[in-house]
């Protein structure tokens, strides 16, 4: 990443990069509203010029009559009338020119942001801390930094026209007093600029903690948060916290705006007197004839115009500079590049005919973590089941994650019938892959998209989304549901159908857990389903009806089991035992258990459990009863 990440810019090159960016991405965005917006700025910037022309002539014309040269003063009246008449007017239209554009760049930035983002083929950069931080203050930047470059630029433009006209036309008057109003101007000028540079420092070495003010604020506000914080009562935890940040930016900000009045007052004062004392020599010359009532009124315009013009400038310029730096963030992520390879010609992704193997696979997070799997070697054989078990942190999710191309291994190899995964497209790759993740997504959609979303190109066959549900046993729950498979699943947003009042439906973990199932299995005809703990949300009946429906939904076909839960592996073809990121042992359940390892042990523990649970409510059961007979 650039030094942008770091809160400056490299220099004056990439400075004008990033302000090229910024007119570009403006000029996609309508080329038409662009022009339009520039010719109001320029225009905007010439009128205080012309207004104190036309001004001077017509008071000059006024003191002299008709000795006096120049246009007649009727003529200078409806001259002056129609452009204070557009100065009034410009205003509103600028403003309409600059929300279409701000429109418009908004829809150009987000496409970009989101589909550089939506392209990244691997999932790594979605896991790096750093990297989430960048695409937080990226999002920040797309939303409001091209549009405030731009809307800055171009006020830059058209201060820089006032300042120049109203100079000139003071030239005109009195070369000495241009060099005045200049000098009246500089105090504030030099100020400003010093100000500007102190409020991008201390705006930076705040970013930090307005990072940690906006995380506890979505924390008091997440949905998803509010059971667990009202159970610890973590509520008023989160707000000292956040209000012990916010206090310290107010604070920090208090210092900023006590310096900057103490170096405004007396600068400005100064910049006053300079001008003050210019109009006094001026008035008395004028009296001794030296310059007329319009030359005054001209000085009068120009010193005050040139002054506002020159602290809106720099305002602008500070304004600028600012979301120059937001707009790094963006460009980092914009420019990232692939974070995978993708071959220019990828290898045919074709049906799986023989087995998917991984071949002394080593991988570890980050580059620099402990190995995660060290050098497993497993044969997936086309058509047969595969659990893969192993306690917490053994690797097994992550054997998943280069299995659906997800990470590269660090070193070895996983193939597809022999084709390493790295020369194929991952997109069609993928596309022959189901799957349900432990960590599985509850849309905030209806039932029908929930399930229909596992297959986009059949999203609206609602035959084809019931026969997922039929098959993942959650055909009778949502047929409960008030409008069924239309049914709004979100406490978040809206029933559009009704009213607008009216929010969706939530549903229980193993309710969410079984449309999870049905979304997989709307992927009909793929090589390979991955089931990474699909019933760990369900009871212990309907997890044995779930796993007797997968056990005929995966005949024949290829499959990989992940579970905590050994019983609903023992009928897989082959089971594969995870232990620190080595494959320790491998075969059959009876094999397994004959061998009397790591699996046998840990199956043998559990069944314990079970048998322990089952004889005491069976004990409960049966001291129950003879209660009852006493009675």
């Amino acid at each position: 990443m650039s030094g942008a990440g770091q809160g400056r810019v490299g220099g004056a090159r990439e400075l004008l990069g990033r302000t090229a960016e910024a007119l570009a991405l403006t000029w996609r965005s309508g080329p038409l509203s662009c022009l339009s917006y520039a010719l109001l700025a320029v225009v905007q910037g010439l009128l205080p010029a012309g207004i104190a022309l036309l001004t001077k002539w017509l008071l000059d014309r006024i003191q002299h009559g008709g000795a006096a040269a120049g246009p007649e003063p009727m003529a200078l009246v409806a001259g002056l009338g129609a452009l204070t008449t557009l100065y009034a007017l410009l205003p509103a239209l600028s403003e309409y020119a600059r929300s279409r554009l701000q429109r418009g760049i908004l829809l150009v930035v987000q496409d970009r942001l989101y589909g550089t983002v939506n392209g990244f083929t691997g999932m790594a950069r979605f896991e790096t801390p750093s990297f989430l931080d960048r695409l937080r203050l990226a999002q920040e930047a797309a939303f409001s930094a091209p549009e405030r470059i731009t809307t800055s630029l171009f006020a830059i433009v058209q201060q820089l026209l006032t300042v120049a006209g109203l100079i000139a036309v003071l030239f005109t008057v009195s070369p000495l007093m241009t060099l005045v109003t200049v000098a009246a101007a500089l105090p504030i000028l030099l100020v400003e600029v010093a100000l500007s540079r102190e409020r991008a420092r201390v705006m930076f070495s705040l970013s930090a903690r307005n990072r940690r003010q906006l995380f506890y604020q979505r924390m008091l506000l997440d949905l998803a948060a509010v059971k667990e914080i009202r159970l610890f009562g973590l509520g008023g935890f989160l707000l000292r916290r956040m209000n012990e940040e916010t206090s310290l930016i107010n604070a920090a900000e208090e210092r900023l705006d006590r310096r900057s009045l103490l170096r405004q007052t007396p600068l400005t004062a100064l910049g006053t007197l300079i001008a003050a004392a210019g109009l006094g020599w001026m008035i008395m010359a004028a009296v001794r004839g030296e310059f007329t009532v319009g030359d005054v009124s001209a000085f009068i315009a120009s010193v005050a115009g040139v002054q506002g013009a020159l602290v809106a400038l720099l305002l602008q310029c500070t304004g600028a500079y600012h979301s120059l730096l937001l707009l790094g963030h963006f460009t980092d992520v914009t420019t990232a590049g692939p974070d995978l390879p993708v071959p220019a010609a990828p290898a045919p992704t074709a049906p799986l005919r023989s087995a998917i193997t991984f071949e002394d696979v080593w991988f570890r997070y980050g580059g620099g973590g402990p190995w995660v799997l060290r050098g497993v070697t497993l044969t997936i054989p086309a058509g047969s089941s595969v659990a893969l078990v192993g306690l917490n942190g053994a690797g097994k999710s992550t054997l998943v994650k280069l299995l659906c191309r997800l990470y590269d291994p660090d070193r070895g190899t996983v193939r597809w019938d022999g084709v390493d995964l790295r020369d194929m497209d991952p997109a069609r790759l993928r596309d022959r892959i189901s799957a349900v993740f432990q960590d599985y997504v509850e849309y905030d959609f209806s039932v029908a998209d929930n399930i229909g979303l596992g297959d986009l190109e059949h999203r609206e066959d609602l035959a084809r989304i019931v026969a997922a549900a039929e098959r993942a046993g959650a055909h009778e729950l949502v047929s409960a549901l008030p409008k069924g498979y239309g049914t709004l699943l979100s406490r978040i947003f809206a029933d559009e159908d009704g009213d607008g009042t009216e929010t969706g439906m939530t549903l229980s973990g193993g309710q969410w857990q079984r449309l999870a199932l049905a979304r997989a299995m709307m992927r009909e005809g793929r090589d390979l389903l991955i089931l990474d703990e699909p019933s760990a949300g369900l009871d212990a009946a309907a997890e044995e009806r779930t796993h007797e429906r997968l056990r005929a939904y995966r005949e024949g076909a290829t499959s990989l089991l992940i579970s905590h839960r050994l019983g609903a592996v023992r009928r897989a073809d082959a089971i594969v035992v995870l232990d620190g990121g080595r494959i320790t042992e491998s075969g059959t359940h009876a094999e397994l258990m004959r061998e009397g390892g790591v699996y046998a042990g840990l199956f043998t523990t559990q069944a314990a459990g079970y048998r322990d649970t089952e004889s005491a409510q069976s004990t409960k059961t049966t001291r129950t009863t003879e209660d009852a007979a006493q009675c």
